[in-house]
C-alpha cells in the first residue's frame, strides 16, 4: 500500500468528519437577545426566540423597574438604571410579563 495515499486518505476523511460535525455545533448554540426598559415601556413589547435562547432585560430609565411573568416563571427584583435580569426560556410558548411598579409596561415573548 503507498503511504502517502494513506495519510491523504486519512486527511479526507478528517476533513469530512469536520465538516460534518461543525453545522451541528453551529445549530446547538442559544440565542442571546435583549429587551429594554425605557420611557416606561418594554422595548420591543413582543420578541420571538428559539427554545433555549437567554433573553436579558435592561433597565435604561432613571426609575427602578421589574420583570414579572404572569405565569410566575420568572419575576426579578427592581432593577436600578443599567441593571439587567437574565432568563433562559427551555419550553416553548407565550410568555406575558409585566413591571410591578408600573403595570401599564408589558410584553411578551414568544418562544418556538
Amino acid at each position: 500500500m503507498n503511504p502517502h495515499r494513506s495519510g491523504s486518505l486519512s486527511a479526507l476523511l478528517g476533513m469530512t468528519l469536520v465538516s460534518l460535525m461543525a453545522p451541528a455545533a453551529q445549530a446547538a448554540a442559544p440565542e442571546s437577545t435583549g429587551v429594554v426598559m425605557k420611557n416606561f415601556m418594554f422595548v420591543p413589547t413582543s420578541l420571538t426566540v428559539d427554545v433555549g435562547s437567554t433573553v436579558t432585560w435592561t433597565n435604561q430609565d432613571g426609575e427602578p423597574h421589574t420583570v414579572i411573568s404572569d405565569s410566575g416563571l420568572f419575576r426579578s427584583a427592581a432593577l436600578d438604571t443599567n441593571d439587567k435580569f437574565t432568563f433562559r426560556f427551555e419550553q416553548p410558548g407565550t410568555y406575558h410579563f409585566v413591571c410591578s411598579i408600573h403595570p401599564q409596561m408589558v410584553g411578551t415573548i414568544i418562544v418556538k
